[in-house]
């Protein structure tokens, strides 16, 4: 069994929505939520002994979070600032080690700055993929 170091993970979303991919991995310290959940539609009729399920439509809701930065064309808030209002979908790669990859289409539904008086500014990006994750 293999184990990795997340220092190897890496992040790339498309920041012009149709455009290249940019990786943002130096400014994230938290991925969650990938490659993410499906729903099971219960189908159990009268006289089965259990539940019985079918599967239904995934629905994967991600967050991104790390250490705020303000630096012009790429640091987080110039990459998720525009794109919390962006009217297409954004192509993401999500790369847990050097050879997996998750990758797919969302949309950001929230983009949050924090500031804690003693520490440093962070933000969290809420996102929800749009269709299916891809894993290859």
């Amino acid at each position: 069994m293999a184990f990795f170091d997340s220092k190897t993970s890496t992040f790339k979303i498309d920041k012009t929505a149709g455009g290249s991919l940019q990786d943002i991995s130096a400014y994230i310290n938290d991925i969650s939520g990938l490659p993410g959940p499906r729903n099971l539609n219960e189908v159990t009729a009268l006289g089965d002994g259990g539940a019985k399920f079918i599967p239904g439509l995934e629905n994967a809701p991600f967050t991104i979070s790390g250490i705020w930065d303000d630096t012009g064309s790429t640091g987080p808030d110039a990459i998720f600032g525009p794109l919390r209002i962006a009217t297409q979908t954004l192509s993401f790669e999500y790369y847990p080690d050097a050879v997996q990859k998750y990758s797919g289409e969302c949309w950001i539904t929230n983009f949050d700055i924090k500031s804690t008086v003693g520490s440093h500014v962070t933000y969290t990006c809420s996102l929800q993929v749009d269709g299916q994750v891809t894993r290859a």
